[in-house]
């Protein structure tokens, strides 16, 4: 059934997101490296590769400073900044969706890199289903890149704080699956987008995982 929504959305949303996807093709080929789409291999279901669709947001040829991305970062393009601000670079999945290789909601596919920092058993367990444009990690860390920015040690911050609860978020998913979930996720990604601010999500959803105390002041759950 899900299957079934996430074609007749997809199809859906490619043809009313037609003018936004042209104009920022136009504006991507007029600024910056004068390149659209980039191409990034992630970890699909059963650990299958798959290309995952973007809107070009850095510069080429960059330092390669790791897979993290803080705010303000050196590599990300002016226009860049917008399409990620607004999630807008993320809209050429819906390519992916429609290829079956994700689904509007799912455990965040990852790069090979980050995909193993997660134990063995949370990497069985996630990549037994479809990754998704959003879910429930996505949602609660929406605004990573500004998480990370005050931290001395991001890589270890990233590694030992956000890594170990993501997969917590991702195996709670998995284990509460439903339409019922997969509609709720949804609106909640409409809303943060427009919101910025899912803490609301830890008073509706009281079974979520116990958030780290390292982040409850950082998403403003108290």
């Amino acid at each position: 059934m899900i299957r079934i929504l996430d074609i007749c959305f997809s199809t859906l949303a490619i043809i009313l997101l037609i003018p936004i996807l042209l104009i920022t093709s136009l504006m991507l080929l007029l600024t910056g490296e004068r390149e659209v789409f980039f191409f990034q291999d992630r970890i699909g279901k059963d650990k299958k590769v798959f290309k995952l669709f973007k809107f070009v947001t850095m510069k080429k040829n960059s330092p390669d400073t790791g897979t993290i991305t803080i705010k303000n970062d050196p590599r990300v393009l002016p226009i860049g900044r917008f399409l990620r601000k607004t999630k807008i670079n993320e809209l050429p999945q819906i390519f992916n969706i429609l290829l079956g290789q994700m689904s509007f909601i799912g455990p965040r596919p990852l790069t090979q890199e980050n995909f193993l920092k997660y134990d063995t058993k949370s990497q069985e367990i996630i990549s037994s289903q479809v990754p998704g444009l959003s879910g429930i990690g996505s949602i609660i860390f929406n605004r990573e890149e500004e998480l990370l920015n005050n931290e001395s040690d991001i890589k270890l911050f990233y590694d030992e704080i956000i890594v170990p609860y993501k997969a917590k978020l991702e195996k709670w998913f998995i284990k509460n699956r439903s339409i019922k979930i997969y509609f709720f996720l949804i609106f909640f990604t409409i809303f943060t987008l427009i919101f910025r601010d899912p803490s609301i999500l830890f008073k509706i959803m009281p079974d979520l995982p116990k958030l780290p105390e390292k982040l409850h002041k950082k998403l403003n759950v108290l």
